[in-house]
């Protein structure tokens, strides 16, 4: 077993493509995650993630902020609370549309 504060996990600056993200690589294959990976985002007011897809799902959970995300041909708002689900294959995009950093954390599986 591990515990830790996410804060001592270093914030990296994330896919080429977003604007104002950071990424922490919370729970990973070297903490003997053999199954799926665990990311804190962080985005700035006005940032936003690369338009893009991929093989595999996600799993988010949206723990401060407002804004939009765009997945499977439509935009949908959400907020603090809000639990989006991606297919795999599904383009999909990130937007902060409001004032304050948005956090939200992000499960996929290990590649």
């Amino acid at each position: 077993m591990r515990i830790f504060h996410y804060l001592d996990v270093k914030a990296e600056v994330a896919d080429e493509g977003s604007q104002g993200l950071r990424v922490r690589w919370l729970i990973t294959k070297n903490l003997g995650a053999e199954n799926f990976a665990m990311r804190l985002f962080e985005m700035d007011p006005g940032g936003y993630s690369p338009l893009h897809s991929h093989p595999w799902e996600h799993e988010v959970f949206i723990l401060e902020g407002e804004g939009k995300v765009f997945s499977g041909g439509e935009e949908r708002k959400f907020s603090a609370g809000s639990v989006i689900f991606i297919p795999p294959n599904e383009r999909h995009q990130f937007k902060n549309t409001g004032e304050n950093i948005i956090k939200f954390l992000c499960l996929i599986p290990n590649r």
